[in-house]
């Protein structure tokens, strides 16, 4: 049942994961629970949280792989830009 319970968490997405997690929160700190309900709610928000945090992490992911991907096209550029004297360095000369 938990393989179930896991499958569909994860197949939220982010913002409504963080919208339950929040909804979640809001009834344990209002109390009102029995200890049961209390413990469901809190076992809730520990896998919505567990969602949460991959999407964040897979974002993360994504941002440094497009910095470094930004990073190493830079650098590329100007290597291959000194290599070859480069088009700015032979104006600045004349």
């Amino acid at each position: 049942m938990a393989t179930t319970t896991d499958a569909a968490a994860n197949a939220l997405g982010y913002e409504q994961a963080r919208d339950e997690l929040i909804e979640v929160v809001r009834r344990l700190e209002a109390g009102g629970t029995t200890l049961e309900e209390s413990l469901a709610l809190w076992e809730r928000g520990e896998e919505l949280s567990k969602v949460c945090r991959r999407w964040l992490e897979g974002a993360r992911a994504r941002l440094d792989a497009a910095l470094a991907s930004e990073e190493e096209a830079a650098a590329a550029k100007e290597a291959g830009g000194a290599a070859e004297g480069g088009p700015e360095g032979s104006e600045d000369q004349g």
